[in-house]
């Protein structure tokens, strides 16, 4: 067990467990979460929700562009082969309890510490209606300009142009609602906020730095969540594992294809 900076308590690093292939825990202490991860925006919610409410919790890396996650064990845990995943092991009933899926999982959390949720009334929805546009549009949107700017061979312009498009509206989107209210949930910091942060960071890495000025409201927002010390802790975590991963520049070809679904894992027409 490694540990990490005593002003970042919350995780430990149970070693390069992408395979599986180790016991769950192998610390001296069970932690409350055991988190499976690697470090794409849908993990980075998640590591960022649970340095914010402050739960133990220790990472297991799954090596997705190393085929990791087609491997019997993962799948016990998310049938649908995705990361993130978390076991509660702290969950009610006493018995440990298994979330995929980071929208579900930023709910479960919330409602588990009764934090960054309101509990009721207009405010909850509020905050999960915006979160939900994450889930629906910004992710989505986002993912799919990406793979086809960076993976997909040339050739392609009408799909990237597509996706560029959308990620451009919603990103306007974004820019109206945060005119007029701080936060995406409307007055409070929430997990709509930490769902939207990872994807909204990167808009000068994928639109080029002089985007970020079409958008003065949301790159304000965006320092702010990162300058908080709950999201500085998270994103050394995702640093952390992204060295224990295979990072996508180094894949191989067949681990590539069956990822994304090409070549001999093609569907047929």
């Amino acid at each position: 067990m490694r540990g990490r900076n005593l002003a970042c308590p919350g995780w430990r690093d149970v070693g390069r467990n992408a395979k599986l292939q180790r016991p769950a825990i192998i610390t001296l202490e069970t932690l409350m979460i055991d988190l499976y991860a690697m470090g794409s925006p849908n993990v980075v919610k998640i590591y960022i929700a649970l340095e914010e409410m402050g739960l133990p919790y220790a990472v297991h890396p799954v090596d997705v562009f190393g085929e990791a996650q087609f491997s019997p064990e993962f799948l016990r845990l998310n049938p649908n082969a995705k990361v993130p995943v978390i076991v509660d092991r702290e969950a009610a009933g006493g018995k440990p309890y298994t979330v995929f899926e980071s929208g579900a999982i930023l709910v479960y959390l919330a409602d588990k510490t009764g934090q960054f949720l309101p509990k009721e009334g207009a405010a909850r929805y509020d905050a999960l209606q915006w979160m939900m546009v994450q889930m629906t549009t910004i992710g989505p949107m986002f993912g799919q300009y990406v793979h086809f700017m960076r993976f997909a061979p040339k050739g392609n312009d009408y799909s990237l142009n597509r996706y560029r498009t959308q990620v451009r509206r919603v990103l306007e989107v974004l820019e109206g609602r945060l005119a007029v209210v701080p936060f995406l949930g409307g007055q409070s910091y929430s997990i709509a906020d930490i769902a939207t942060f990872p994807c909204a960071r990167n808009v000068g890495t994928f639109l080029g730095k002089a985007a970020e000025g079409d958008y003065p409201k949301l790159m304000a927002w965006v320092a702010g969540i990162a300058a908080r010390p709950a999201v500085v802790c998270a994103l050394a975590a995702v640093d952390d594992v992204r060295k224990k991963t295979t990072q996508f520049d180094h894949a191989n070809a067949e681990a590539m294809d069956r990822l994304f679904g090409r070549g001999q894992h093609n569907a047929a027409a």
